[in-house]
């Protein structure tokens, strides 16, 4: 793996841009010191439990930050947690987290593998799954981990001490989960460990368990949750808020639009890629007036749908937004349905097409005048939509959904 030679400082700004915090900061420059001075590569771990089969941009921030290691000439090991993923990561939970089958777990990975390779380079990275050394565990080496913590210890961690004195259960195998995320840094030998603010507790015990072994311990950096789509509460599908990198890329472009000023430079920050000289032009570009919040987006919807889709696709997509949005234009290649003749009610026939997730979505979009039937807003949840025989009707429901209707 070629080495990029860049000085200290200049890898030390870039690496630390957008983190929330490093433990610690001369720890990490130290070790970036002695990896510029004998042309040796860090060792960067970052953990992900595929519990889903589907990654949002959320979860980019670290794979990012990877990139940005990777292309420094760092050795990136992207750990895929097939072995913690069994056991459920309690982190953030209020209750006892039901794990995972062996079938689940098997499945997500093999997307979660595909899915990244999207940011990096394969050719420079180490997929490794902890099933690797703990499917050699026996009951004497958990047992022999387990007594390196303590229940006091444990219960230092938020989740674990709100549960406590809520009278809320806790199981004994979750407090192994921070054990055994720390000891996948013990077994990669870690130089460097990146993990959500959330993370905290765990990363730290990686460093304990690090030192315990002899080992000279790893930094850690820790990143903010993404802001979601509301720009309040943090990115996920659940909540309907996200940007899912396997989504189509109209859709990307569009969630991507749909941004507030600000959060789109959150959203730069973490997730363009671009070095912090690059980051800082445009942000003074702004704030003079010289480039539009608008094409800035436009610039970082772009780069999403590229790299989750494809070049050609992103120009696509720009020109699908400026066509339906910007000029108000029909979309080509909208889906057509046939339906019978029929007088159905507005709010049944938008979610049996499913343009909403529920009959109170579309009620919802109704009153907020967010459906058109050709050209024509509809108001009334009430109402009842009249399809005749022989005619075609033009529907849009919220901002991107469209739906060409044909009536036998």
């Amino acid at each position: 793996m070629g080495y990029d030679f860049l000085p200290v400082e200049e890898q030390y700004e870039n690496i630390v841009l957008g983190t929330e915090e490093v433990i610690s900061e001369g720890l990490l420059k130290k070790k970036l010191t002695k990896s510029f001075e004998t042309k040796t590569p860090l060792r960067i771990k970052a953990g992900f439990d595929p519990s889903k089969k589907d990654l949002h941009v959320g979860h980019t921030i670290l794979i990012q930050k990877l990139k940005v290691f990777q292309d420094l000439g760092h050795q990136v090991l992207f750990l895929i947690g097939d072995f913690t993923a069994r056991i459920g990561d309690p982190t953030g939970k209020s209750e006892t987290r039901k794990p995972l089958t062996e079938e689940e777990v098997k499945e997500n990975a093999k997307t979660y593998a595909e899915q990244v390779f999207k940011i990096l380079d394969p050719e420079k990275t180490e997929v490794v799954y902890n099933t690797e050394w703990f499917s050699k565990f026996d009951a004497f080496d958990f047992i022999r981990l387990a007594s390196q913590s303590t229940v006091a210890r444990m219960l230092e961690r938020d989740d674990f001490e709100k549960r406590f004195k809520g009278h809320q259960s806790i199981c004994i195998h979750e407090f192994l989960y921070p054990l055994v995320q720390g000891h996948d840094s013990v077994a990669l030998k870690a130089d460097v460990e990146l993990g959500g603010t959330d993370q905290k507790f765990n990363l730290l015990m990686g460093r304990d368990l690090q030192k315990n072994a002899g080992q000279e311990q790893q930094a850690v950096m820790t990143f903010p949750l993404l802001v979601g789509l509301d720009g309040v509460q943090k990115m996920s599908k659940s909540l309907n808020n996200a940007i899912g990198i396997t989504e189509a890329p109209n859709e990307i472009f569009g969630k991507v639009m749909s941004l507030s000023d600000e959060i789109m430079l959150t959203y730069y920050d973490y997730l363009s890629g671009w070095k912090v000289k690059d980051l800082n032009e445009m942000k003074s570009s702004l704030k003079s007036g010289a480039l539009h919040p608008r094409d800035c987006k436009m610039n970082l919807a772009k780069i999403l749908v590229t790299r989750f889709h494809s070049e050609s696709e992103a120009l696509g997509a720009e020109e699908y937004f400026k066509t339906v949005f910007q000029k108000k234009k029909r979309p080509d290649n909208v889906e057509t349905v046939e339906v019978d003749a029929q007088e159905v009610s507005f709010v049944q026939f938008i979610f049996d097409q499913k343009l909403a997730t529920s009959k109170g979505e579309a009620r919802r979009l109704i009153q907020g005048g967010g459906v058109q039937l050709d050209e024509e807003k509809v108001h009334d949840p009430k109402i009842n939509l009249t399809l005749k025989a022989g005619t075609e009707y033009f529907l849009k429901v919220g901002k991107k959904k469209f739906l060409n209707i044909k009536v036998r």
